[in-house]
């Protein structure tokens, strides 16, 4: 039986109060007023949908999430159009991943229809938080974990769904502009046949040493190699890696298992070949794009996900014998880059054809 996200009360912000949140909303640090949730359960299966007032959940101390880390989330936007209306991009995409993740993390699948149903829901409740200005949208994040209160280790027979939302400027504070990125071979995100392809909490966390570990070198982000041999090139803490070659090939390791399925990924492979790249899903070892940025057959290198859409890279830097060296790009922002940047974005913001059908209007 399909879930309803019935509205449940009225409470809304001030609009005067919306608006200076949407001045300057940062990211993922003000959120709207309402929530969808529902619960899952072994004798009931799913049931309870509704769309509520934002607000804490009251959970037991001994809830499985908080000592075993069983959850999973999503993440995707919503665009507010130069006519006003609301568009969210691919979400049937993130509801798809959504059912992946919580395959390989042993939680109840929500159906398509349902996810969809309560992104729609939460996003027409809170249609006056879209931002309008440029680079701005409404940042969505659906998330399931486990809420029931025991302390052994076997799957959750009650779990909680929600979805939020919040306001969002561009991810990095500087925009678009390139980043430097730390290459650790020290630390890894993911090994075979662990979480690498589900979107789950535990693979953020594991990312988060070597991210500090980067930022003490001056770095925005950290780019990961494999577990086994620190050999090839996997992802970035939080995006997925591509190199745009002299030749204009564009490439990308290929999701193996180990590496998240972007849906923003995706979408830039599809593009490219409109936009005379040849896309290229191949493994790329460390040592083989090193030299390429340094011989000049990759010429402009950057990082893709739904947060930060697409991010160029300045250079990546590394640790040799002690000491820093960079490694930089013949383009910090070059035009392979840009285009694909703003192909993309003018998709999203309904300024050129949605060829691909990617747009779901929702208000």
């Amino acid at each position: 039986m399909a879930l309803s996200f019935t509205r449940q009360d009225t409470t809304t912000t001030p609009t005067a109060e919306i608006e200076k949140v949407l001045a300057d909303p940062g990211f993922g640090v003000n959120f709207t007023d309402h929530m969808a949730t529902a619960t899952w359960s072994a004798d009931q299966g799913w049931h309870d949908g509704a769309l509520e007032n934002y607000h804490p959940f009251d959970l037991d101390p001994g809830v499985a999430v908080f000592h075993y880390g069983q959850e999973i989330f999503e993440g995707l936007k919503a665009y507010r159009w130069s006519d006003g209306s609301i568009w969210v991009f691919r979400p049937e995409m993130n509801a798809r991943r959504f059912q992946r993740s919580a395959q390989r993390m042993e939680l109840p699948v929500l159906d398509e229809a349902d996810f969809l149903a309560s992104i729609d829901a939460l996003i027409t409740a809170d249609a006056a938080w879209v931002p309008s200005a440029d680079e701005m949208s409404l940042y969505v994040r659906p998330f399931l974990f486990a809420s029931e209160s025991f302390l052994g280790v076997r799957s959750s027979n009650v779990v909680q769904y929600a979805a939020i939302a919040s306001p969002a400027a561009p991810y990095f504070e500087g925009g678009i502009g390139g980043v430097d990125i730390w290459v650790t071979t020290t630390y890894s995100r993911v090994g075979s046949g662990g979480t690498g392809a589900a979107k789950c909490g535990g693979n953020y966390a594991a990312s988060l040493i070597a991210q500090n570990e980067g930022a003490r070198h001056g770095c925005a982000q950290v780019l990961f190699t494999d577990a086994a041999t620190h050999t090839w090139i996997e992802e970035l803490g939080g995006m997925n890696f591509f190199v745009v070659t002299a030749d204009d090939r564009l490439l990308t390791p290929p999701t193996s298992g180990t590496i998240l399925e972007g849906i923003t990924r995706d979408s830039i492979l599809t593009l490219a070949p409109e936009i005379g790249l040849a896309p290229e899903e191949k493994p790329l070892t460390l040592d083989e794009v090193l030299a390429g940025i340094v011989d000049g057959e990759i010429t402009e290198a950057f990082a893709c996900g739904t947060a930060a859409v697409v991010t160029p890279i300045r250079s990546l830097r590394r640790e040799v014998e002690g000491h820093d060296e960079d490694v930089v790009l013949t383009h910090s922002f070059g035009p392979k880059t840009a285009k694909i940047r703003q192909t993309l974005v003018d998709i999203q913001w309904g300024r050129t054809p949605d060829r691909h059908e990617w747009m779901r209007r929702i208000a």
